[in-house]
């Protein structure tokens, strides 16, 4: 018997007091021990238990075995048991509504644990107490409390204690409106590898889901958890969370116009609360229903009514609020104290800290004294090379600036290469608005010329129609006057120096303007250069946030470069055999929506792909390094790829590339999404 009994202490230290972890149907069991216990350290921590057991069926029985727990923990002098004690009653005098009682029995224990520096049952405490500041609708300072505990749990994850305060802290949030905190909270808890620990808080997880779902409207989901906390609640015999959560559903019946239905869940919840003789729990069952009696029958409503407001007396009479404040600025005084006495233990560590560091100094200074003369010396040979070093400095420093400078020297001349690769495709793009405009100007002279001669025939109806003719060309000359204008702009953006703000630019419509202007500037070129050029463009990118003319000065050089290596490819091919496939160099520019995934926020991606020769594996590494390029010389600097990859990388995005060798490349750039 002596090692059974063994066992059970062993597991009520261990076990958290925090909620009903031990379940109805073993109270026979615990009655059992407790007749044949000889230990009074045993039988106090078995009354506990049953005190713990009792409190969501039968509180009174709950109140009597948590008294004689204290009772006799006092007479032994067992601190812990007496913790264990007052946690029982506290809980259930929480749930009777005597919520003065409940916090100065947490408060109590809550001291003698932080004083015999019990954990655990520090922690426990903790919770007890921020859970009558929970129903006294004090949610930040029951926040406080439950985070304290939280930070004490950091280091056991997964531990019941650990699963309670999560779930705690979520109904907490959920009360506070902080659905989003809350659903968090509540997810860490209801994992599958907790599952079994967490088996006496089902119906708490389920009821905080539900109400998390009804405030984000999802009212099937809402019912779906209520109705699984009510079948969790019911299966335990835990009839204290089972009429909280029938209130619940009568609530969101309520609120879906089933006025008969929330009729129903609210008297389960009413019974339920009676049953337990629990105050918070009539009150909130009878208001529900005097609400919903009240356009129907005025009697009951009267009498639920007076349900109601007789358990919210007893609940927040002016005497326990009072009483209550008064506990709370005890509490608040004993936490200054804490704190103070924590700031003089920490002044007097400062204090020894100081006299050694005092004591240290002065044997330092005693062996600096001693070695003073070679000190000296060494002194001025440091000041000596401290010379040398500044002037060196000083020369690498000139040197760099002089670096700086060459380097931008190199970026206005690769920008004004790019700019002069250009000129001839600007001049074809600029070409063919102006015919329009020339063409369509025209042909206005004739018509003007036209109406005159109808307008002097008195001819109206045909003056009108032709009036209208001019007025269509004249739409067609301001859009294409527009068009000739916006390249003009493109390439004084392009030729200017950035000034690296970013504006909301249309990335498909840069894309486009910069892919057709490469084409005819090679076209223009060389007249033995062809090649085709596809776009797919996902329209739902819209309007970004990038340096637009940096931006640009990328795709042109990767345009120039896909468009340079189908051209070698095509001249290197040899000519089809009878009956095979000719050759067709294509450039295929592509850009797409990047939803959000994981870590990273949503943002767009640009496609540059050719199907040249693709790039040697043995070069791939160094693309991105400056002067570096595989173009004979005097056909390239070897800036266009590392001045790319440096203009996305400070627009916080990434370029890459693919390559298959004798197939083609593609190059890559992810850019965020704002």
């Amino acid at each position: 018997m002596k090692p059974i009994l063994t066992l059970i202490f062993l597991n009520l230290m261990i076990s958290s007091a925090l909620a009903q972890n031990v379940s109805l149907q073993q109270t026979d069991s615990l009655k059992h021990q407790l007749s044949i216990a000889t230990k009074d350290t045993t039988q106090v921590l078995i009354l506990s238990e049953l005190c713990e057991a009792y409190r969501s069926s039968k509180p009174d029985s709950a109140l009597l075995y948590g008294q004689q727990a204290l009772i006799r923990a006092r007479q032994i002098n067992f601190s812990r048991g007496e913790v264990y004690a007052l946690l029982g009653i506290s809980v259930v005098q929480r749930e009777l509504g005597n919520l003065p009682a409940a916090l100065a029995m947490a408060l109590k224990a809550l001291k003698i644990a932080e004083d015999k520096h019990y954990n655990y049952e520090e922690i426990n405490s903790l919770v007890r107490a921020a859970n009558v500041y929970f129903a006294s609708k004090d949610l930040p300072k029951a926040l406080s409390y439950f985070k304290q505990a939280e930070k004490k749990l950091e280091t056991i994850p997964g531990d019941f204690r650990w699963c309670v305060v999560k779930l705690l802290i979520g109904d907490t949030y959920e009360q506070m409106n902080q659905l989003d905190s809350a659903l968090f909270y509540e997810q860490q808890v209801f994992q599958e590898k907790y599952l079994l620990k967490t088996k006496g808080l089902r119906e708490n997880i389920f009821r905080v889901f539900g109400n998390i779902y009804v405030k984000r409207g999802n009212n099937r989901l809402a019912l779906d958890y209520y109705q699984k906390g009510i079948q969790a609640a019911l299966r335990e015999k835990n009839y204290r969370d089972a009429s909280t959560i029938y209130t619940n559903v009568a609530s969101l019946y309520k609120k879906m116009n089933q006025t008969d239905s929330a009729i129903y869940y609210a008297m389960q919840g009413l019974a339920y609360g009676q049953k337990l003789s629990y105050k918070n729990r009539v009150m909130a069952a009878g208001n529900l229903l005097a609400e919903l009696y009240e356009p129907k029958d005025a009697k009951e409503a009267l009498r639920y009514y007076r349900i109601a407001n007789a358990a919210k007396d007893s609940l927040y009479s002016t005497g326990k609020m009072q009483a209550l404040q008064a506990m709370t600025f005890d509490e608040q005084e004993r936490q200054r104290e804490i704190e103070a006495a924590k700031i003089a233990y920490q002044n007097k560590v400062r204090q020894y800290a100081l006299l050694t560091g005092l004591a240290v100094f002065l044997i330092i200074a005693l062996i600096l004294y001693r070695n003073n003369l070679h000190k000296q010396k060494a002194y001025s040979l440091l000041q000596k090379q401290k010379q040398e070093t500044d002037a060196q400095k000083a020369k690498t420093e000139k040197t760099l600036e002089e670096l700086k400078a060459a380097q931008f020297q190199l970026i206005q001349s690769e920008k004004m290469a790019s700019l002069g690769e250009l000129t001839a495709g600007i001049a074809h793009e600029i070409q063919n608005p102006l015919n329009f405009v020339n063409n369509f100007s025209e042909v206005n002279k004739e018509l003007i010329i036209e109406m005159k001669n109808e307008l002097r025939s008195g001819n109206l109806e045909d003056a009108i129609s032709i009036a209208d003719n001019v007025e269509e060309n004249e739409l067609k000359i301001s859009h294409h006057g527009q068009r000739a204008d916006a390249i003009v702009k493109g390439m004084l953006q392009h030729s200017r120096v950035s000034t690296g703000k970013k504006e909301p630019t249309d990335i498909n419509a840069l894309a486009d303007e910069y892919l057709r202007l490469s084409y005819h500037g090679l076209r223009a070129k060389d007249n033995s250069f062809n090649a085709n050029f596809k776009t797919d463009f996902d329209e739902s990118i819209g309007i970004i946030e990038v340096v637009p003319q940096d931006i640009g000065r990328v795709l042109l050089n990767l345009y120039n470069n896909a468009f340079y290596a189908v051209n070698e490819k095509k001249k290197a091919a040899s000519p089809p055999s009878k009956g095979g496939i000719e050759y067709e160099p294509t450039v295929t520019v592509t850009t797409s929506f990047n939803p959000p995934s994981g870590d990273k926020g949503a943002g767009i991606s640009i496609s540059v792909k050719d199907n040249g020769s693709g790039i040697p594996q043995k070069v791939l590494d160094k693309i991105f390094q400056p002067f570096f390029t595989t173009k004979p010389t005097g056909q390239g600097t070897g800036l266009g790829l590392s001045l790319s990859y440096d203009i996305v990388k400070a627009h916080g995005g990434e370029l890459k590339v693919e390559t298959n060798e004798g197939e083609g490349a593609e190059f890559i750039i992810q850019l965020p999404g704002t």
